[in-house]
């Protein structure tokens, strides 16, 4: 199969044919991958914002959408034909061991699910069956920015009816998060951003205040429109001037909700006093959330018109150009970039 590997970290991908294991172990799933989209996350990883990796080289990628081939020994939550959605959270099942292909004639490391290859073994807890009828192309949608997005409304920032949010940062995960909060009827819903096209979809998507950042005082303008402080501040760029910013935004009994990864090693400055009277520093991982559950339910809720993800998908590439598609998430002009297979 063909798959692109990390070689060096800041360095691009290397499309190339990986050779895999002759037999599948015990609750190990083989999935040809249709579509996978590319995080915020693992465009991080690449560029070494997480720190040196010790794994070298490896397989990347962790939302994907596919077709189960063949089923090891014990697994029952995924049959062959299945069309499955692939997450990076655990879900319910076995974990089994992670697969051991091999790359010129070595080890090729890879974790419980890996999605920018042509075929993939995995975990069966990284795998959740959706309708057969469901588009593959917007299944990874549910593997990583929704299942994350919805999370931090409702497991993490514990919105209420009526509360107050602002998103900083209207990519695939922050459009999802205000998507979750306009379906709670959080109000206002204030998206920031630097791109005009990403604050126009945060509209559609149901912020009813959006702010360009590149035009005008962020902070001035939320000050003006919350004095006293937001409920619910979520934070999904990774930069901690807007962290620290984000804290300072939040009401003295409010939330910040901390999701982008910043560089290993940075630190942060807070006045942590009001942490001991009623305000809440939430650091999110994927939304809290438990993907065997909440895909189904959110595909009930899409089916039942309740919304939309037309748009939510900006751009579409090869496997052979994926280094293109990293190249313009750096760049922050992209919404969601997926990868077809078959292109």
């Amino acid at each position: 199969m063909k798959a692109a590997i990390m070689v060096e970290q800041r360095k691009p991908l290397v499309v190339d044919e990986v050779q895999m294991p002759a037999d599948l172990l015990h609750g190990q799933v083989l999935v040809k991958i249709h579509y996978t989209g590319i995080c915020g996350s693992q465009v991080n990883e690449m560029r070494g914002l997480k720190g040196p990796d010790k794994f070298l080289p490896h397989l990347l990628g962790h939302e994907g959408g596919g077709v189960v081939q063949a089923c090891g020994p014990g697994v029952k939550a995924v049959k062959a034909g299945d069309r499955v959605v692939l997450h990076w959270r655990k879900g319910e099942g076995i974990q089994s061991d992670t697969p051991r292909y091999q790359w010129k004639g070595n080890r090729l490391n890879a974790g419980w699910v890996t999605t920018f290859n042509e075929m993939a073994i995995v975990s069966e807890n990284r795998v959740t069956p959706v309708p057969a009828d469901l588009n593959l192309k917007s299944a990874v949608l549910y593997g990583c920015a929704l299942t994350t997005g919805f999370g931090i409304v409702q497991n993490e920032a514990r919105m209420k009816t009526g509360e107050s949010i602002v998103v900083y940062g209207s990519g695939g995960v922050g459009l999802s998060v205000i998507l979750a909060a306009s379906l709670v009827s959080a109000h206002p819903i204030v998206a920031v951003d630097l791109q005009e096209v990403k604050l126009k979809k945060a509209l559609e998507y149901g912020a009813t205040h959006v702010i360009d950042a590149s035009k005008e005082d962020a902070r001035k303008r939320l000050e003006s429109l919350f004095p006293t402080g937001a409920d619910v501040v979520v934070e999904t760029i990774g930069a901690n001037p807007i962290k620290e910013l984000a804290y300072d935004l939040t009401s003295a009994t409010g939330r910040t909700v901390l999701v982008g990864v910043t560089k290993a090693g940075d630190r942060m400055a807070l006045d942590t006093t009001p942490l001991h009277f009623g305000k809440k520093l939430v650091p999110s991982y994927g939304g809290s959330s438990n993907p065997s559950y909440e895909i189904p339910r959110l595909i009930r809720l899409q089916r039942s018109g309740r919304f939309s993800l037309d748009g939510m998908i900006s751009h579409e590439f090869s496997l052979d150009e994926i280094n293109d598609a990293i190249d313009l998430m750096v760049k922050g002009t992209a919404l969601r970039c997926v990868i077809n297979m078959e292109r």
